[in-house]
């Protein structure tokens, strides 16, 4: 049963509903992908455009003769990738409100994939809300860590 949900950018300029049906995710470790984002890969939720409904319309980046990328020119979030032809198109998973609800069900591009990134079990984990100089600037700024 599908569920609507709800994402957007981080200065929240560009927002979106789209209505998704499944959990399953994927990530995508092409070299368009990684030059994009800057990252090592970067997690997809296929949708159907027309279940997506921008609430103001996404600034498009025309990355190779084939493809388009939504993003926000204001604060550079990555919204996700679409063929202009397809009835389908990627959101990105960091984008949405509550990410939580996906599960990665494969790899693509994995021609480009850097193994040493996925399985990263083991190392030393830090926590951004308990690093003191981290949560200093939050309080000096805006007086409380961000949502």
């Amino acid at each position: 049963m599908a569920q609507e949900m709800t994402g957007g950018c981080q200065c929240r300029r560009i927002r979106y509903t789209a209505s998704v049906e499944s959990d399953d995710a994927y990530l995508c470790h092409c070299r368009m992908c990684q030059r994009a984002t800057g990252g090592v890969s970067i997690a997809f939720k296929n949708v159907k455009k027309a279940d997506v409904a921008w609430e103001a319309e996404p600034d498009w980046y025309v990355s190779s003769p084939i493809a388009r990328r939504p993003y926000c020119r204001d604060c550079g979030t990555s919204l996700g990738f679409a063929y202009p032809e397809s009835e389908n198109m990627d959101l990105t998973i960091g984008s949405f409100d509550d990410p939580s609800r996906f599960v990665p069900m494969r790899h693509f591009g994995a021609e480009s994939m850097h193994r040493a990134w996925l399985d990263t079990e083991g190392l030393p984990e830090d926590r951004s809300d308990e690093y003191k100089s981290l949560v200093e600037r939050w309080i000096k700024a805006i007086g409380k860590l961000p949502d």
